[in-house]
Parts: structure tokens; C-alpha cells; sequence
């Protein structure tokens, strides 16, 4: 069974989501391009913006949860989010960004990371979760089953819940499926969490004001 959707779709609640976050540190990301490494990524207190030509996963996993986290300043933040799972996934020609306002003497100052562009392999991840906020992608998902308790998806193709600060309803709604394809991605995230997460052609850059993926 397939079902599409096509054309630039913004789901807020319930968004099939790709691609991980961030890396906050060159060292960081060094370790991740050389090497299968754990990795559990969050902008405290910002969202990031992610664009990829292309994800291709499998075992996927969907439910509905309530991210918490702080600001810049301290302040204890909560955001509605869809968590999306997969068991494996290849990223290809992916760009991340997170830009950080009100630096003394700065004003903003933007992080971006590529990696997985034209002459490398793919970024991978296994065990891959991300909360997402909004997206835009055109997306086929293959042996699709809508509908399921969030609490059930443990038994599906899926990792299940990732469970930790996450606050989720177990009995709530969930949606999985065998195969997720994903192309001309465009996604706002708050968190990620991998297993392992390996990327090719690593590029990390810094710049003073903004500059994001799209």
C-alpha cells in the first residue's frame, strides 16, 4: 500500500519530519563525520531550520508529544511538537541551521552544517527521532498504517516512543509505516536523537547575522 502527498504541505501537528539537528560543536561534528557516534542534539530554548534534497527511511514511527526546554534567558518553555522515528535513514545534500539573536556585540550569529552534498555518500542515522515543529516535503510512504495508539508503536516497523522529558499520551494518535520516502525537504525542528549518526563531507560554519538553509 502507498500513499502520497505532493506540493508543499505544512502539517503543525502531525508532520512526517526528517533530518536531525545541529551539532553545537565543530568537535562534535568532526567525531560524527569520521564515525558512527551516539548523538542526542537540542537547541535549548531555539528552534533550527533543516532543507535536504532527499530522505530515505525505513521503519518509521509517528506521534504526537509536548517538548520542554528553557530560553536563552532561563525561562521554562513548552512546545507541541510530532515526533517522528525511524529505524534507519539516508540524508542526502543536507544543510542545517540555528541562529542565535541578541550576542553583545554581535547582534545575531548563524550556525550552518552541510554535509551529504554532490561526491558524498549520504548522511545515515539509526534509531533516529526528531520533534518537529512544521515542514514541506513531497513524501510516498509504503505499507502505511494510520490510526494506531502511540503506545502500540513499539510493536510496528518503527523504534516506538523515545520516551525521557517527552511527554507524550500513549493512548494517543500514532501512524507508522514500512518505508518513508521524503524529497525537496524543508523542516523546523526543536530536538533530534540518534543512535548513531554519521555524516560525509561535513562542512560547519559560522556567520555574523542571519544565515539559514532557506
Amino acid at each position: 500500500m502507498e500513499s502520497h502527498v505532493r506540493g508543499g504541505t505544512r502539517w503543525k501537528r502531525f508532520a512526517v519530519v526528517m533530518v536531525p539537528s545541529v551539532a553545537a560543536t565543530a568537535a562534535i561534528g568532526v567525531a560524527l563525520a569520521q564515525g558512527a557516534l551516539a548523538a542526542s542534539f537540542s537547541v535549548s530554548g531555539q528552534s533550527f531550520k533543516v532543507r535536504a534534497d532527499r530522505l530515505d527511511g525505513t521503519g518509521f514511527s509517528q506521534y504526537g508529544a509536548i517538548d520542554s526546554g528553557y530560553t536563552l534567558k532561563g525561562e521554562k518553555v513548552a512546545h507541541p511538537v510530532a515526533v517522528s522515528a525511524f529505524e534507519t535513514a539516508k540524508i542526502t545534500n543536507m544543510c542545517q541551521s540555528v541562529v542565535t539573536p541578541g550576542i553583545p556585540l554581535l547582534g545575531s550569529v548563524s550556525l550552518t552544517l552541510n554535509a551529504g552534498g554532490k561526491g558524498h555518500d549520504p548522511v545515515e542515522a539509526k534509531q533516529l527521532y526528531i520533534d518537529v515543529e512544521d515542514l514541506e516535503a513531497d513524501a510516498v510512504f509504503e505499507d502505511i498504517d494510520i490510526g494506531v495508539a502511540a503506545g502500540d508503536l513499539k510493536d510496528g516497523p518503527g523504534p516506538g516512543m523515545k520516551g525521557g522529558k517527552e511527554q507524550a499520551n500513549p493512548h494517543g494518535f500514532g501512524q507508522q509505516a514500512r518505508v518513508a520516502t521524503l524529497t525537496d525537504v524543508k523542516q523546523t525542528a526543536w530536538a533530534t536523537t540518534a543512535g548513531t549518526f554519521k555524516l560525509s563531507g561535513l562542512k560547519m560554519s559560522l556567520h555574523k547575522g542571519v544565515k539559514e538553509c532557506y
